[in-house]
């Protein structure tokens, strides 16, 4: 199986970089007291360190939403997952606690100010690409029963015809949700040359946390140079 980027997407986008983990054998069934704490302690700290500023402002911010702008994505309407996360943290000074894999990725998202997916690899139908749409791919939005298929051209996280996510790092799908039975993960960090190094702490991160619990995991990175991981 390989995680592919199109090349068209780093024509417009040449600074763009991914970070890649493929978690195995993960252990979803029961909560983490350790993981919810961490949660909760990343919760409290962006929502003090960004409670008199401007999210969208954020340098760290900044560089998603000009990179939204080059693939036609309306970044104020449609906002990157972790604008998206920060600025719900801010207001509310909560985030809900889902699942561990989804408590540790939205902790370890917050800290490193980083968007990032997880994916259940079982439910893959191929390869998992990073592509421009076509007029066959379908899409469910969380929490819905109705197909809301995204116009072609624009980007998105697909297998098959499948989207698990649609305008790049924005929203993933009802098809995309992770509960309890996930048991082998891909998981993207999605970032730019200006933030590689925060891309592969978050990874390493990533990694030690999983492996401490159970899981057996492996690494790659995608950029313009070398646009295909195969796991």
């Amino acid at each position: 199986m390989k995680f592919i980027v199109d090349k068209s997407f780093f024509e417009k986008v040449d600074n763009a970089c991914f970070g890649v983990i493929i978690a195995r054998n993960i252990d979803n069934t029961k909560p983490n007291s350790a993981i919810q704490e961490m949660l909760k302690n990343e919760v409290n700290e962006v929502a003090e360190k960004y409670k008199d500023v401007k999210v969208k402002e954020l340098p760290e911010i900044v560089l998603y939403r000009e990179a939204f702008k080059k693939v036609d994505i309306n970044q104020n309407k449609f906002m990157c997952s972790i604008e998206a996360l920060v600025s719900r943290t801010v207001k509310s000074q909560f985030v809900p606690n889902i699942n561990t894999l989804v408590d540790l990725g939205n902790a370890l998202s917050l800290k490193y100010n980083v968007p990032l997916g997880v994916h259940d690899i079982d439910k893959f139908a191929g390869d998992i690409e990073l592509r421009f749409a076509n007029e066959n791919d379908t899409f469910i939005p969380f929490g819905s029963q109705e197909y809301d298929n995204p116009p072609a051209g624009e980007l998105v996280y697909v297998s098959g015809n499948e989207v698990k996510t649609r305008k790049w790092a924005w929203r993933q799908g009802e098809k995309s949700k992770i509960d309890e039975n996930i048991k082998n993960a891909f998981i993207p960090l999605d970032g730019f040359i200006e933030n590689k190094e925060k891309i592969l702490e978050l990874q390493k991160e990533f990694v030690k946390i999983l492996t401490e619990m159970g899981a057996t995991c492996e690494v790659g990175f995608v950029d313009k140079d070398n646009n295909v991981f195969e796991f």
